[in-house]
């Protein structure tokens, strides 16, 4: 049995007539009664009764009627459910964000991703950008975002944002009322960093080395608003993402340029390198890189 005879069963039955049914579908009627007569052999049951003049349903040809219908209906389901997710109208990915970058940036574009793609589902994994390459790798998460640099030879790089980060003091510090800073001015401060396991604390800690210091640091945390709220309290110096600060409360606090070296805070959509990547995957990658072009 195969699906061309349940077509050509309905299409019989449609008709009530192998003359009209074979004109329609442009076969030769010996044909079309051959494939009937295999489908009624393989079922073990008469279909139609062709005792009479003209063709009728038997009773048993009814109940497998639907039956035909039913699985008619699951191909053509299964054929439009292919061509969705073809489209990427559905489908389902586990998406690598890490927190520091999630909580600024990303919440109005899931949004809108959702509201155009709203039968496609999106699991986010919330884990420092080190920590979600090493998933990555692992075939955990499907895409995340990453700070680069990252290793070409183990990912696919997407980059949708180039900025910088920033010093951010207590309005009561020393370097409070200046716009910017020499990095080899902050070898003496206390430093309130994240902790290792993010990529900005090997950005900052790397800056520093650059400049010609190891950084003393005081606290690290996993949450930026702690950090923030510890420099308004004048307890340390801290370095965040532009698009960060430019997003939370800094009253109490003020930020500043960093020079010679800048420290660069550049983001990129990344997965593995080689790995397959589902439509729904995709559709979200062009979709973030859509969104966020304007800060390249």
């Amino acid at each position: 049995m195969d699906i061309k005879q349940l077509h050509l069963f309905l299409e019989v039955y449609k008709e009530m007539s192998i003359s009209k049914a074979s004109q329609k579908l442009h076969i030769s009627q010996p044909a079309l009664s051959k494939s009937l007569l295999q489908l009624e052999q393989e079922l073990g049951l008469r279909l139609f009764d062709r005792s009479t003049r003209h063709l009728h349903i038997t009773k048993e040809g009814e109940i497998m009627l639907s039956h035909a219908q039913k699985v008619i209906r699951d191909m053509e389901d299964m054929k439009q459910e292919a061509e969705d997710i073809k489209l990427r109208k559905k489908g389902s990915f586990k998406f690598g964000l890490p927190p520091v970058i999630g909580s600024n940036i990303f919440p109005d574009i899931i949004a809108s991703f959702k509201t155009y793609n709203p039968e496609i589902e999106m699991e986010i994994v919330e884990e420092g950008a080190k920590i979600m390459e090493a998933s990555l790798l692992e075939g955990k998460i499907d895409v995340g975002v990453g700070i680069l640099p990252v290793d070409h030879e183990l990912f696919e790089i997407r980059p949708i944002v180039k900025k910088d980060l920033l010093l951010v003091v207590s309005t009561d510090h020393p370097l409070a009322d200046r716009k910017r800073v020499e990095l080899k001015e902050l070898a003496n401060e206390h430093f309130l960093m994240f902790q290792k396991g993010f990529s900005l604390y090997d950005r900052v800690r790397q800056g520093c080395i650059e400049a010609g210091f190891e950084p003393f640091i005081v606290h690290e945390s996993t949450q930026w608003d702690f950090l923030v709220e510890m420099t308004k309290k004048n307890l340390g110096i801290t370095l965040l993402p532009e698009m960060l600060c430019q997003k939370i409360d800094l009253y109490g606090a003020s930020t500043l340029e960093v020079t010679n070296p800048t420290i660069s805070w550049n983001l990129a959509i990344i997965w593995r390198k080689n790995s397959y990547q589902s439509h729904a995957a995709k559709a979200w990658v062009d979709f973030v890189e859509d969104a966020l072009q304007n800060n390249l």
